[in-house]
């Protein structure tokens, strides 16, 4: 993948694409602030939501363990994996276990972050698709551009497209005439996959939350689909990260009103299944838990960056920002696009590429992320912090150990001007000096930047600097240090 401002500069010239974010985005988010208007105590429950995932996070090895004793009590088999490699092979090992060729799935951020699928396909293992936008993206060979609605980027045209010419080489074809109305397209779907479900003896799934004190696993969904891939199979597999782990029930009771209401704008979602370990003649015979890191216990290092761990998949940032709904999800090169994902995938793998160094600055900082955010994760915040690693460099945990990160390539002007910036604020005279130079000669300034920042100029000009600074204002209006002055600054 190219760096974010390349792949950005491709998708924004698709017009199509374009149009279907924008109808799609603005949609979701009027619902949305309907369904939070609802609530009296909002921001309250979005307060309750933050402290108990920052109470979880600070002790995060004491509820792992909880919840690892109470799968196996259970009957559930806990398997730790420390990054992607690590998890891809416990599946697959998993899978081959049960004799199996073929799993469904349930939709996954988990699996999709640590490239599940194409790992159990070199292994000789198909893995089904089985959300109705999921199973959009797998047939038309695409990647999900959206947390939410992975197939956001599709409209209704191109799905019966897909559908038509791709259904049959993955099982039941769609029926012969197949028009683009939803409940056709639906219908399709569940004939397609209903007999996927039927013969299925291995699931795989992710989890939304994890319950440390009964090691009880909950999935929401809107289809049933996941309520299938939970009781049908034989086998069940659900790859989760670690910061999915909630204390109490009585806390999982938070989470269960802030997420359907910023997600899909619902009071309460269709389908909320839960399950604890294993049960005689009642859904899978064999659970096992695979418990995922790749970078999270790095990113929890972090006493700015951690915030990113309170996320709970809701996707509201990314119907609420204006850089997500021109470039779309794919510039983003990453399971998790959109604000979120330009503050956690750079923390889960790093700043070093050309890519992940290039997402922290993939925001306007115009704050609606944060406006939105169910559990109040300051995503301006961390973008700036992380934007201070990628020019300056400096100590960071990788795999576990602290080291010294470098300074990524390709920022020696920005972090010069950084410096310099940093001098001059440091020198009240000659920051003055400068203020009155550039008011004085403000008729010969340029309305565009020369060199690198000519990116940046081409699409807005240059702000106009006032005939006076604010201190030379200040100075002749108040005189400096009066008793009124002071009045009129409280």
């Amino acid at each position: 993948m190219p760096a974010f401002p390349q792949a950005a500069d491709a998708s924004t010239r698709n017009t199509q694409l374009r149009a279907n974010l924008r109808h799609a985005t603005h949609t979701i988010r009027a619902k949305r602030a309907t369904a939070v208007a609802e609530l009296d105590d909002w921001s309250r429950l979005r307060a309750a939501g933050a402290a108990i995932k920052d109470r979880t996070l600070r002790h995060l090895d004491h509820y792992l363990e909880q919840l690892e004793s109470a799968v196996t009590a259970a009957g559930g088999q806990v398997h730790w994996a420390a990054d992607a490699d690590e998890a891809n092979r416990i599946v697959t090992e998993l899978v081959r276990a049960t004799g199996e060729r073929e799993v469904v799935k349930v939709k996954s951020m988990a699996t999709q972050e640590i490239g599940l699928n194409g790992a159990l396909a070199t292994a000789g293992i198909t893995a089904y698709e089985t959300d109705l936008a999921e199973l959009i993206v797998q047939l038309g060979d695409d990647l999900p551009s959206h947390i939410l609605v992975p197939a956001i980027h599709r409209n209704r045209g191109e799905i019966r497209d897909i559908f038509t010419e791709k259904m049959s080489q993955w099982g039941r074809p769609a029926p012969e005439g197949l028009t683009d109305a939803p409940a056709d397209l639906a219908e399709a779907a569940r004939l397609h996959l209903r007999e996927k479900f039927l013969n299925a003896k291995v699931g795989i799934s992710g989890a939304n939350f994890m319950v440390a004190e009964t090691g009880t696993l909950v999935v929401v969904e809107s289809e049933g689909n996941g309520r299938m891939c939970l009781t049908l199979p034989e086998t069940l597999i659900s790859v989760v990260g670690i910061e999915k782990v909630v204390p109490t029930f009585q806390d999982l009771e938070v989470f269960l009103q802030l997420l359907p209401r910023s997600s899909t704008a619902e009071r309460m979602n269709p389908y909320t299944s839960t399950w604890t370990g294993t049960t005689d003649a009642d859904g899978p015979r064999a659970f096992h838990l695979v418990l995922l890191d790749n970078g999270r216990t790095d990113t929890l290092a972090d006493t700015v960056g951690r915030q990113a761990l309170r996320c709970i998949r809701c996707s509201a940032c990314l119907n609420v920002c204006p850089v997500y709904e021109r470039a779309g999800g794919h510039a983003y090169g990453s399971a998790y696009p959109g604000p979120i994902g330009a503050i956690l995938t750079p923390q889960l793998r790093g700043t070093q590429s050309e890519l992940d160094a290039s997402l922290p600055y993939a925001s306007s900082l115009c704050g609606a992320c944060y406006e939105v955010c169910p559990v109040a994760i300051d995503i301006p915040e961390i973008l700036v912090h992380l934007r201070e690693r990628v020019v300056e460099g400096g100590p960071a945990s990788v795999r576990g150990t602290r080291t010294v990160v470098k300074p990524a390539k390709g920022h020696a002007a920005e972090r010069a001007a950084m410096r310099a910036a940093r001098w001059a604020l440091d020198h009240p005279r000659l920051l003055r000096t400068g203020q009155r130079l550039a008011s004085r000669t403000r008729r010969f300034h340029p309305r565009r930047l020369p060199g690198p920042g000519r990116a940046w100029s081409d699409t807005r000009e240059l702000p106009k600097v006032p005939e006076e600074s604010f201190r030379d204002w200040w100075q002749r209006t108040r005189g400096g240090s009066g008793t009124e002055g002071r009045k009129n600054t409280t």
